[in-house]
């Protein structure tokens, strides 16, 4: 990356910037905002640009507000005579770069995750378990794209011992763009499943990127967590070869197996090591689609020396508070909230899981799953057949796609329709699954429940 409007002389001794010079400069300065709205002193601000807004315009007023810098990627925002305003070719670049320069300087283990689904309830398991033992940075909330990750790889201090890093992707290539700043020690995919398909283009697309990560392990020789239960994993895996594997799953030969004892409606599951004896877990998250999660956390921590009981002990005291897999009770019903996100595999997990559930007065508050391209109809259609033979005594769908649907349950055009039918029935003593994409705002319902 080269720079266009040089720094003075006397800051840098260099007349131009490449992401070295750039990561001295933040040496010098250790804490970037790309808010120009929190500007502390000495800070760089970063004019990072999305679809409603651009960075550059704010750039002055970031030097104003306190900051010693900004890196600016428009020429029109760059002032004559202004040497704190750095011009480069792509100002998210630069903030990825520094990022990475950043994470080079720490030799620590840093295990990468992506997945369809549960990658962020497996980071926060993962976490949970190795803070037993060790002082763990970890992806806070869903900071998992191309500006959430360079912001917690700048998170690393001294102090810290491992890290796990969750990636995220909507298309095709975005995973191998986050783990060249990232550069993974070890990883897993949680699991492949049919979401995003506006940007995929297909499941085999979908494959194809999260096997990006795959890609990086195989070809740096790091180790893989792999939970072999998983038809379309062990696939992936296969296809590459992998020498360094640490299995996990519901099969015999998984290094760590475990099983679901039972959901009423809390997960027990038991799990032991090849050879090993038995051990039981009681856990604050509904679903037994979280065995995996569970799993995964368990084989990682054994792999990096937390005692089995510590292990056990952080599994059953984690508790959720992110709209995942939550338990919520209130004075009139039973939640069982997973607004997150929503896809046709975890709608179809969550929905078989709500089924098993032994819980009386079922009902369903359904919203749209969001970007699936030309399949949407179909699957949408899919879920609705799905929940028409599962006995519950309610079904509520919300979003324009479910509008769509041939059913007879009652259809709500957004959430605030939902809202207003609750007023007027108010629900009583009904345990109720809440499921859908994020920004179908299900996640706004429980306090009107």
């Amino acid at each position: 990356m080269s720079l266009l409007f040089p720094l003075p002389l006397q800051i840098l001794k260099i007349e131009d910037m490449d992401s070295k010079e750039l990561y001295k400069l933040y040496e010098q300065h250790p804490v970037i905002t790309t808010d120009s709205r929190n500007c502390p002193e000495g800070s760089i601000f970063i004019a990072l640009k999305g679809a409603s807004f651009d960075g550059n315009k704010f750039a002055k007023a970031a030097l104003e507000k306190g900051c010693s810098y900004a890196i600016i990627d428009e020429k029109e925002y760059a002032e004559a005579g202004n040497d704190r305003i750095i011009l480069v070719d792509d100002a998210l670049i630069a903030y990825k770069e520094i990022a990475r320069a950043h994470r080079r300087t720490f030799q620590i283990p840093v295990i990468g995750i992506t997945g369809t689904n549960g990658k962020t309830t497996s980071k926060e398991l993962i976490s949970a378990v190795l803070a037993e033992k060790f002082n763990v940075l970890h992806t806070e909330g869903n900071f998992n794209n191309d500006v959430g990750v360079p912001k917690t790889l700048l998170h690393l201090r001294p102090e810290h011992e491992i890290a796990v890093i969750e990636m995220g992707a909507s298309h095709r290539g975005d995973i191998t763009k986050l783990v060249e700043y990232v550069e993974p020690t070890c990883g897993l995919i949680t699991n492949v499943g049919r979401a995003h398909l506006q940007g995929f283009g297909s499941f085999e697309g979908v494959k194809q990127t999260k096997g990006e990560l795959y890609d990086y392990l195989k070809a740096h020789n790091c180790l893989l967590f792999l939970n072999e239960s998983n038809a379309d994993l062990a696939e992936m895996a296969a296809q590459r070869d992998f020498e360094r594997v640490v299995s996990y799953g519901q099969d015999e030969t998984a290094n760590v197996q475990g099983e679901v004892v039972d959901c009423a409606p809390f997960l027990r599951f038991r799990w032991h090591e090849a050879g090993g004896e038995w051990k039981e877990v009681l856990t604050h998250l509904v679903g037994a689609y979280n065995l995996d999660n569970m799993l995964a956390a368990i084989a990682i921590g054994l792999h990096f020396g937390v005692a089995p009981q510590q292990i056990c002990h952080a599994l059953e005291n984690y508790i959720p508070s992110n709209n995942r897999s939550q338990l919520t009770e209130t004075p009139n019903n039973k939640l069982v909230v997973d607004a997150y996100n929503a896809n046709p595999s975890s709608m179809k997990a969550a929905i078989e899981n709500f089924k098993w559930m032994d819980v009386p007065h079922k009902m369903a508050i359904l919203g749209d799953m969001l970007e699936l391209g030309e399949v949407s109809a179909s699957e949408h259609q899919k879920v609705v057949d799905m929940v028409q033979s599962d006995g519950f005594e309610k079904v509520w769908l919300v979003g324009k796609e479910f509008e769509n649907t041939h059913t007879t349950y009652r259809k709500f055009k957004d959430v605030d329709e939902v809202k207003a039918a609750i007023a007027a029935q108010q629900p009583q003593n009904h345990s109720i699954l809440i499921k859908g994409s994020n920004s179908i705002r299900l996640f706004e319902l429980p306090p009107y429940l």
